[in-house]
């Protein structure tokens, strides 16, 4: 594998492996490490976690979204009605 970086950051690079007496290797090593490790600390979202149920209802009405207004309208003004 081979990354491109700026000066700036292989300065930076080489200036904390001298400063850890250890190799730019190691350092960057190091640093994916911590990064891979905090990528999967972090909570899932709230699509990873309906993900596998996203498609997976059947029988019902391929149009469910096209009737939406129509459906919500119908709800509120059922609701509506009875408050009065």
């Amino acid at each position: 594998m081979s990354v491109r970086l700026t000066t700036d950051e292989e300065r930076v690079i080489r200036r904390l492996a001298k400063r850890q007496r250890s190799t730019v290797s190691h350092v960057i090593r190091t640093a994916v490490d911590h990064l891979v490790k905090s990528e999967e600390q972090k909570p899932p979202l709230p699509y990873d976690l309906i993900a596998d149920l996203i498609g997976s209802v059947n029988d019902l009405d391929s149009d469910l979204s096209t009737k939406t207004g129509e459906r919500f309208a119908e709800i509120v003004g059922a609701q509506a009605g009875k408050r009065k």
